[in-house]
C-alpha cells in the first residue's frame, strides 16, 4: 500500500459521509504537496480496496476533488493530480520563483512585448510625464503547460527600454538591470471573465477570475512597474499571515 494511504483516516461513526472526509483529506495531501502536479491517483477500485470503502465512496471523493479543480480525469489515462498554486499575500516574488520553489516548470506564451502609450491611470499612477510611452508586457503564465494566469505588465521606458528583452522572468531581468522592484502594493479583487479574457485563461466565459493589481517600486520608492493579472481560481490559492 502507497504509505500516503496510511494517514488516511475515516471514522464511520462521524456524521461527515465517508466521502467527504476522504475528499477533504485527500485535498490537504494534495494541497501539502504529499501529491505532485502531473502525478496519477489511484483508479476508484484501487482506492476503494486500499482504505477498506466502497467504490462509490470513493468515486464521490474524487467527483469532489475534480469538482474543486485539484483532479482531472482523462478517459482510458487515469485520473491526474492538477497543478495548484498556494502565493503568499506577505512576501514578493515572481511567478517563475514562485512556481519553480513549488516544483513546476513555469513558461510564458508571449502576446505582447512592444512600446505603447499608457492609459490615464497608467500615466498616473507610474509618475510619468506628459507625452511618455511605455514598455507593455502581455502574457500567458502557464505552469507544466497549463495556463494558470493572463498578465500584463506596463513600465517606464527607463526602466525598462527594451521589452524585447525579457525572456522569461521580468524581476530577474529588473535585477541584473540593477532596477530591482524593493516593494509593492497590490489589491485583489474578483471578476467574471468576459470572453475575450475567458479564451486566454481558457476557461468558459463568465467564470469568476482573480484580479490582482500590482504597483511595484525601486529602492528610492520610485514608480517601476503596474502589473494586472487575472489568475484562474481553480489553480490559484492565496495564504495571509495574520499575528496578534
Amino acid at each position: 500500500m502507497d504509505p500516503r494511504f496510511e494517514r488516511l483516516k475515516l471514522d464511520a461513526s462521524l456524521a461527515t459521509p465517508l466521502y467527504l472526509q476522504l475528499a477533504r483529506q485527500l485535498e490537504l495531501e494534495i494541497r501539502s504537496g504529499e501529491w505532485r502536479a502531473g502525478e496519477a491517483l489511484p483508479s476508484e477500485r484501487n482506492l476503494a480496496e486500499a482504505l477498506s470503502v466502497s467504490r462509490i465512496t470513493a468515486r464521490n471523493a474524487l467527483d469532489q476533488l475534480a469538482e474543486s479543480g485539484l483532479i482531472r480525469r482523462d478517459r482510458g489515462s487515469g485520473t491526474f493530480i492538477r497543478p495548484s498554486v498556494n502565493q503568499s499575500l506577505t512576501r514578493l516574488v515572481s511567478f517563475s520563483e514562485m512556481l519553480t520553489r513549488r516544483g513546476f516548470t513555469p513558461r510564458s506564451e508571449w502576446l505582447l512585448r512592444d512600446m505603447d502609450w499608457p492609459s490615464s491611470e497608467e500615466s498616473l499612477r507610474l509618475g510619468l510625464s506628459a507625452n511618455a510611452q511605455v514598455a507593455r508586457l502581455k502574457r500567458l503564465r502557464l505552469a507544466d503547460d497549463v495556463v494558470m494566469a493572463v498578465e500584463e505588465s506596463c513600465l517606464p521606458v527607463s526602466v525598462l527600454p527594451e521589452p524585447q528583452s525579457v525572456e522569461t522572468s521580468l524581476y530577474k531581468w529588473l535585477e541584473a538591470a540593477g532596477r530591482p522592484i524593493t516593494r509593492a502594493l497590490q489589491h485583489v479583487t474578483a471578476i467574471n471573465a468576459d470572453e475575450n479574457l475567458a479564451r486566454l485563461a481558457d476557461v468558459p466565459a463568465g467564470q469568476a477570475l482573480l484580479k490582482i493589481t500590482r504597483a511595484g517600486y525601486l529602492a528610492d520608492d520610485t514608480p517601476a512597474e503596474l502589473t494586472v493579472t487575472y489568475c484562474r481560481t481553480d489553480y490559484y490559492d492565496f495564504t495571509v499571515e495574520l499575528a496578534r
